[in-house]
C-alpha cells in the first residue's frame, strides 16, 4: 500500500514538473471560427514570425526557411553601437559557446543601420566575435523591412533617433524562437544572469526536436 502511494506521489511530481517546464507562447494570437460537423469551433492561431529575406555576413540569402527544424535566438543591433550592443553580443556569446556543438541552435542578429552595416562590415564584426556563419547570422537588408519585422513579428522597438547614442533606438531584448516560428521566451540581453534562463529554456525546446 505504501509503495502504491509512493508511486502515485512520484508520478504526480513528475507530471507537475513537466507542466512547469512548458514554455509560454508570446504574441498577438488570432482567434478563428470554423464550422465542423455542423458546429462552430473556435480555434487559436499562435503569433509567429512572418517570412523575411535578408543577407548575412557571407552575402548568403537568409529567410524564414533557413531556420527550419532549428530553434534560434533573435536580436537587433548595429556594429557602431556605443552602448548596449557590445554587452548584448558578449552575453549571447556565452549561449553560443554553451551550444557550440548543437546545429539545431542558431542565432539571428539584425542590424538596424543597414546603410553602414553592409555584408562586408558584418563579416568583420562576426570574425571579431569568432563565431561560425552557418550558425550565427548577422543580417542586413532594406531598412523598412528590418523595422517592420522588428515591430510586427518580434514586437520590439527598432528605429532611427538622433537623440539616442549612435543615432538609433532599439530594444536590448533576446527572443527565443521555436521550430514553429513562435516566440517562446523573452530575455534582457544586457543582463548576464538572464543567459542562464535562456540556456535553460533552449534545453527545454531541444527536447521537442527529433
Amino acid at each position: 500500500m505504501k509503495l502504491h502511494i509512493l508511486l502515485i506521489f512520484i508520478s504526480s511530481f513528475i507530471s507537475c514538473n513537466q507542466e512547469i517546464k512548458k514554455l509560454p507562447v508570446y504574441g498577438r494570437n488570432e482567434i478563428t471560427k470554423k464550422v465542423l460537423n455542423g458546429e462552430i469551433v473556435i480555434d487559436t492561431i499562435n503569433h509567429s514570425i512572418k517570412n523575411f529575406s535578408f543577407y548575412n555576413q557571407d552575402s548568403t540569402k537568409i529567410t524564414r526557411d533557413t531556420f527550419d527544424n532549428a530553434i534560434y535566438v533573435a536580436d537587433f543591433f548595429f556594429t557602431t553601437c556605443p552602448t548596449i550592443c557590445p554587452i548584448m553580443q558578449n552575453n549571447l556569446l556565452l549561449v553560443y559557446n554553451e551550444f557550440s556543438e548543437n546545429k539545431n541552435v542558431k542565432y539571428l542578429s539584425h542590424t538596424i543601420n543597414p546603410e553602414y552595416d553592409n555584408t562586408k562590415t558584418l563579416k568583420k564584426y562576426a570574425e571579431r566575435l569568432g563565431v561560425s556563419s552557418d550558425r550565427w547570422h548577422f543580417v542586413t537588408g532594406e531598412i523598412e523591412d528590418i523595422y517592420k519585422i522588428a515591430k510586427d513579428s518580434y514586437m520590439i522597438s527598432a528605429l532611427e533617433d538622433e537623440n539616442e547614442p549612435g543615432g538609433f533606438l532599439h530594444s536590448g531584448t533576446f527572443l527565443l524562437i521555436d521550430t514553429n516560428k513562435n516566440i517562446r521566451g523573452i530575455y534582457d540581453g544586457t543582463r548576464e544572469v538572464e543567459m542562464s534562463r535562456l540556456m535553460s529554456d533552449i534545453k527545454i525546446l531541444l527536447k521537442s526536436i527529433s
